[in-house]
């Protein structure tokens, strides 16, 4: 047999050999190649007692094996301060993604949206992937409020494309909710799928359609129950293609607040308690918040300062200090805060409408987020009740990174859990 055609055949042989391991000793191979990545998830909108439906089994095995307990998310209550404050450890009074709308007398006339990518908002202290970035460990999110954002960079125009300089994940998608959960979880598999010089070992996803569900129909409603049962699928895709890639993985899934049940009888109308005229209404709804017009300052304090019938509002120095909440020059001037369950508006609705809404007292348990941490560095453990800012410092447990000073979190509830 002839040298070359004799190697081949060996070759050939070997690779046989390789291709038709047992599927598991394939994966355990894999596996022992592999070092744990770790992947922040959020369901936006899930309450923990979604887990009680029955309609979770990937997601209520995950907290039974792992760990598991109560959070409470920082006020106020809403999507971008809260996702801001998990991946920073701050409070949104100091991170200063204060609310999902906001002003700053620094910028006067333009208004932060969920939109916004203007590093001006968001670079009063870097996110965990730049802390992760820094310290060479590559990171990748699909999605992350705010990761799309070249945080410590600027804009010459605050509507143009191009941001100069700044810090980003090494790898980012810009957020579409056309891009489906499958797609998304797709997007993470393939990152896990890259040669190890190039594969990230802290990675985000992101769904929304529980949160979209809840607002929509309202908590109890079944179309909401669907929306959790097609999250848990997702996450089984996950879970499944991890293991199929022997990538072992520290699972921290989070929400980043809960949804109570709202309809158009349970509506305060400010235009029934002072004069439109006498207010420059910021935002509404769970909360209200307002600017009193120029002369009308004592007026608008003696209609509004203190408890009403389903609400009660502050000057933003006199919010309550469990709220953590009134300093940060982005927060209008007076606060008022409907009671769970109800809303504040300027007018009486003209149509009658049920649904959900976030953003009211972070102790109301209608408020609580989820949290579930899974994978080797976990123990199975029942947590007790949590502040979210407390999420960020597990990160850099979880990453290797050293202890940081000066932030609100603290991995203390974590210390009996994590191996």
């Amino acid at each position: 047999m002839r040298p070359i055609l004799k190697l081949g055949l060996a070759v050939l042989a070997a690779l046989q050999t390789c291709t038709f391991l047992p599927a598991a000793a394939q994966t355990v191979a894999a596996a022992e190649a592999r070092a744990p990545v770790t992947i922040l998830v959020s369901i936006d909108g899930f309450r923990p007692d979604y887990l009680d439906r029955g309609v979770t089994p990937v997601l209520s095995r995950l907290a039974a094996e792992g760990a598991t307990g109560p959070m409470r998310p920082s006020f106020p209550s809403k999507t971008y301060p809260n996702h801001w404050t998990q991946v920073t450890g701050l409070r949104p009074d100091r991170h200063g993604i204060v609310a999902n709308k906001m002003e700053d007398p620094a910028r006067p006339g333009e208004t932060f949206t969920m939109a916004t990518e203007d590093p001006f908002w968001w670079n009063a202290v870097p996110p965990i992937w730049l802390d992760a970035e820094r310290a060479g460990i590559r990171t990748a999110t699909l999605f992350w409020p705010g990761s799309n954002v070249a945080i410590g960079g600027r804009k010459e125009n605050p509507k143009d494309w191009e941001t100069i300089g700044g810090e980003r994940p090494s790898d980012w998608a810009q957020f579409s909710q056309a891009i489906s959960g499958e797609q998304r979880v797709n997007g993470i598999l393939d990152w896990l799928r890259r040669p190890g010089a190039i594969r990230p070992r802290f990675l985000t996803l992101y769904f929304d359609v529980v949160d979209s569900a809840g607002h929509e129909f309202g908590p109890a409603d079944g179309r909401t129950t669907e929306a959790v049962a097609q999250v848990d699928k997702w996450m089984g895709q996950l879970v499944t293609g991890l293991a199929e890639l022997g990538q072992p993985a520290n699972l921290v899934i989070v929400s980043d607040h809960g949804m109570a049940s709202t309809q158009s009888s349970r509506v305060v109308v400010l235009g029934q308690m002072l004069p439109l005229d006498d207010i420059r209404l910021f935002e509404s709804g769970t909360y209200a918040s307002l600017f009193p017009a120029p002369g009308k300052e004592a007026a608008v304090e003696k209609a509004l300062l203190g408890k009403h019938a389903h609400m009660e509002c502050w000057r933003k120095s006199e919010i309550p200090a469990r709220f953590h909440y009134g300093t940060n020059p982005r927060i209008p001037p007076i606060l008022c805060l409907a009671e769970t369950g109800w809303l504040i508006q300027d007018k009486a609705p003209s149509k009658r409408f049920a649904g959900g809404n976030h953003g009211y007292d972070n102790f109301a348990p209608e408020m609580a987020a989820l949290f579930i941490g899974h994978g080797p560095a976990f123990r199975p453990a029942r947590l007790p009740a949590f502040d979210n800012v407390d999420v960020y410092p597990l990160l850099r447990d979880l990453l290797g990174l050293p202890a940081k000073t000066g932030i609100d979190g603290t991995d203390t509830v974590f210390k009996g859990t994590l191996r």
